[in-house]
């Protein structure tokens, strides 16, 4: 499934590289045209990032989102700055269909283990987002990638499958925002080795030949960003590439 993704900063459509707040490029579009876009070309599933809300909690842009969901038929899927159950309860209230839970997953997960036994797992995504050293371990990052979680990826994957963990997001630091194609042999291996998870590929994604690659390695999605917004293929082109199932 093509996923098109928007991040927000103060209401504007941004890009990090990397992770790096301070290597910001701001995009002059409306938020909801954007996605109107992406939802009129076949989106079957929208992703929003709300970077403010990541790095400071009591910032986030729930009021833009509740406009952004009021307004688009699509599905959405939202990650960002969720600390407590009221603020998941309220991203599902206002109508969102999926939150996406990162670093409290790493820090709390007894807290997280408990909202998916109350929400059930389609309605939260666990965002795994990992810095692969030397030894090739897959650490998690936390913080809005400011910091290490000291966990491996595995690790936190084997921690939630008591409670039936389903869709987890995986992104590849070193490609976000990089253009460099994305890292298909940790989706190979993670598909692998956990075919029961809907696996969500983030990172690095420049070309329809990316998107073929990621569709070949066993995920069942792929998250486009930067790429729609430079305008280096369409959703309409991404969804030929791999058909919405």
């Amino acid at each position: 499934m093509i996923i098109p993704a928007i991040d927000l900063i103060d209401g504007q459509v941004v890009r990090l590289y990397q992770g790096d707040y301070a290597q910001q490029t701001t995009f002059n579009l409306s938020p909801l045209e954007q996605l109107r876009s992406y939802q009129a070309q076949g989106a079957n599933l929208l992703h929003i990032v709300d970077l403010t809300g990541a790095k400071d909690p009591n910032q986030r842009q729930t009021a833009l989102i509740s406009e952004l969901v009021t307004n688009l038929d699509t599905p959405i899927q939202v990650g960002g700055g969720i600390r407590t159950e009221a603020q998941l309860n309220e991203l599902l209230e206002i109508g969102v269909s999926r939150v996406v839970i990162g670093s409290l997953a790493v820090k709390e997960p007894e807290l997280v283990k408990s909202w998916f036994e109350k929400y059930g797992n389609e309605a939260i995504c666990l965002a795994l987002d990992v810095n692969i050293n030397e030894q090739g371990e897959k650490v998690v990052a936390v913080s809005g990638w400011q910091s290490g979680g000291g966990k491996s990826l595995e690790s936190l994957v084997e921690e939630f499958k008591c409670v039936g963990l389903k869709h987890a997001l995986v992104t590849d630091i070193s490609r976000d925002g990089t253009l460099l194609g994305a890292n298909t042999a940790l989706y190979t291996e993670i598909a692998a080795s956990y075919p029961e998870i809907q696996w969500q590929a983030s990172g690095g994604i420049a070309t329809l030949d990316d998107v073929q690659a990621v569709k070949e390695s066993g995920a069942n999605g792929i998250i486009i960003g930067k790429a729609l917004l430079i305008n280096q293929f369409n959703v309409e082109e991404a969804i030929a590439c791999w058909p919405n199932a």
